[in-house]
């Protein structure tokens, strides 16, 4: 059976582990392979993980099966947010499933998590950035009802990439 509960800095290897992996299996097609590395190398660390679970405005939460992480989330209120920087709102920084697990509920049940944390600080919205050709992402979201907002650019290895800014109000 899957559980979903806030991760601790003693799971961080182990997130740490699962976050690369289905970072790989999410944006390894359409992209240079080194600007995954660069990206990889800058947010997807130990040292970057353990000063995001020690921010008091970040909440990591992991999805369990047999004691190995499959997926997480993590969402920021002010001031570790990306983008908008709004009291009245959580960003949903990260939302990821291992591709074996895709289409299984789990996504849904993480986001269900988010938006349950969101109204439990009161919050009136939940946002999150999304990759523009992450169709599949978009898709989920959108049946999950957030929309489409705005964009922002987003620095990705050499490249500049734009990603869409979608939201679901409460």
């Amino acid at each position: 059976m899957i559980s979903i509960r806030k991760a601790h800095s003693s799971d961080l290897a182990d997130l740490l582990h699962m976050a690369r992996t289905a970072f790989l299996q999410a944006f390894t097609a359409g992209n240079k392979p080194e600007n995954i590395t660069a990206y990889l190398n800058e947010a997807f660390t130990l040292a970057q993980f353990e000063k995001e679970i020690a921010h008091p405005a970040s909440t990591f939460f992991i999805a369990e099966l047999e004691g190995e992480i499959i997926a997480y989330t993590k969402v920021n209120q002010v001031p570790a947010q990306t983008d908008i920087h709004d009291p009245e709102s959580l960003e949903i920084a990260r939302l990821y499933v291992l591709e074996e697990h895709l289409g299984s509920g789990l996504g849904k049940k993480l986001l269900d998590t988010a938006i349950e944390f969101a109204k439990q600080n009161q919050k009136k919205y939940l946002w999150l950035g999304v990759w523009e050709h992450n169709a599949r992402a978009i898709r989920f979201y959108e049946k999950n009802g957030l929309r489409i907002f705005g964009s922002h650019p987003f620095p990705f290895g050499d490249e500049i990439q734009t990603d869409y800014l979608m939201r679901m109000d409460f």
